[in-house]
């Protein structure tokens, strides 16, 4: 027996009841460390007092309704042993407890838990689908009835292995919110320890980096100098999937930005269309110039005076006004026997465009697909949004779209398209 448990055994049960009842605040010394703490008439708790790591810490045994003096010392005497083998005793105890209640709790449990309290954070519900179809498929499978405590390295690296050189981009994002999952689940005192997905450090040694398996990939797009003849066979098409195609192209705008877009939003008077944040891959309210031929788009399926919230492209088949799909923007590509294209290649079309036979300058161009800067001391200074020079670059372009020459602004090469 140690030294500080032979000590023990100075109080005994009948002092215990009498102390409690005075409840005159103090410490009674039982020995070895353990005490009795009094703070006030019936109420009390033990305490073991040690010092660990050069520093004093005192951990609490429980209250002396729940716990006799027999079952204190008992603690107490556990704590040493754990002291003689270099172990804290208080964090012993923790981790004990989010390991039980890791247990309670699968990966699944954890995940559900962090979508519902991240999703009003989040843009739209399409980002919290994805979260849950991400996880659904590709975690849930292994980790899903996982207690949380006991996710792994070994357990990570089985759900993102077999994915990490064939879809890259998916194994990429999977581990972040696998990571995201178990950092919450740390948070609530259902783990412990170092995150088991985190990439620096850790991951970045077990697998290659996304930018040496990757492949990069491009939307199929039309060749800038084929957009006249392109253009011209859209403009015979009927229906309002084919004015959005039309209004997408001229606007160099993505597919889910003229989907969305609502009457409210244009401006006839300053000839602008604003996009709010919500609905922009940057998160951040975009305006759009809108040239001749844009405006006679929105002109052309404008019917009398719409609500400011009503779809500027709605559904044609739906009873209730929703958006047009992305399908069914893609569906008009093939009617057209271009199955070559995506919508969003267009907007590649456009960079070309401007790139090779405008004079404009690339920040331009890049304002106009509502391009984030990658160099933050650039985009730290820029206050504008170079309203008034894409103005004139999108009427060059919907000029261009026209396939027959009109007087440009100067700042771009008219050339006949066959």
């Amino acid at each position: 027996m140690d030294r500080e448990a032979a000590v023990a055994g100075k109080l005994t049960a009948t002092e215990v009841r009498s102390k409690v009842a005075k409840g005159k605040q103090a410490r009674h010394a039982d020995g070895g460390n353990l005490y009795l703490f009094v703070t006030g008439r019936g109420a009390a708790k033990w305490t073991l007092r040690y010092v660990y790591a050069g520093k004093s810490r005192e951990m609490g045994l429980g209250n002396v309704r729940d716990v006799a003096l027999a079952e204190a010392r008992e603690a107490a005497t556990a704590a040493r042993k754990l002291l003689r083998n270099d172990v804290d005793p208080i964090a012993h105890r923790a981790a004990q407890r989010a390991a039980e209640a890791g247990a309670a709790h699968t990966f699944d449990d954890v995940a559900a838990l962090y979508i519902a309290a991240h999703r009003a954070s989040w843009r739209n519900d399409k980002h919290a689908a994805q979260w849950e179809a991400t996880l659904k498929t590709h975690a849930s499978p292994k980790l899903g009835k996982l207690p949380v405590a006991r996710v792994d390295t070994g357990a990570v690296m089985s759900v993102l292995e077999p994915l990490w050189r064939r879809v890259p981009e998916t194994a990429t994002r999977l581990r972040g919110r696998i990571e995201a999952v178990l950092d919450y689940a740390k948070s609530r005192g259902w783990r412990d320890g170092e995150n088991p997905a985190r990439w620096r450090g850790h991951l970045a040694n077990l697998l290659p980096a996304r930018a040496k398996v990757a492949r990069v990939q491009h939307h199929p797009a039309l060749p800038w100098r084929e957009v006249g003849g392109f253009m011209a066979d859209l403009r015979t098409r009927d229906g309002v999937a084919a004015c959005a195609l039309e209004f997408a192209i001229l606007t160099a705008a993505r597919s889910g930005e003229v989907r969305g877009m609502r009457w409210g939003e244009v401006d006839w008077q300053t000839r602008t269309w604003t996009v709010p944040a919500e609905r922009m891959k940057a998160g951040r309210e975009h305006r759009v110039p809108l040239s001749d031929s844009a405006l006679d788009v929105l002109g052309a399926v404008r019917l009398g005076e719409p609500a400011a919230d009503a779809f500027v492209f709605p559904s044609p088949i739906r009873t209730r006004p929703t958006p047009l799909s992305d399908m069914t923007l893609t569906a008009v590509l093939r009617r057209m026997n271009r199955d070559d294209l995506t919508v969003h290649g267009f907007r590649s079309t456009f960079r070309d465009w401007a790139a090779e036979s405008t004079g404009y300058p690339r920040e331009v161009a890049e304002a106009a697909l509502a391009h984030t800067l990658s160099d933050k001391v650039e985009a730290a200074y820029r206050r504008g949004d170079l309203i008034e020079k894409r103005a004139r670059l999108m009427a060059d372009w919907a000029c261009f779209c026209a396939a027959a020459y009109c007087q440009p602004t100067g700042n771009v090469v008219a050339l006949q398209v066959a």
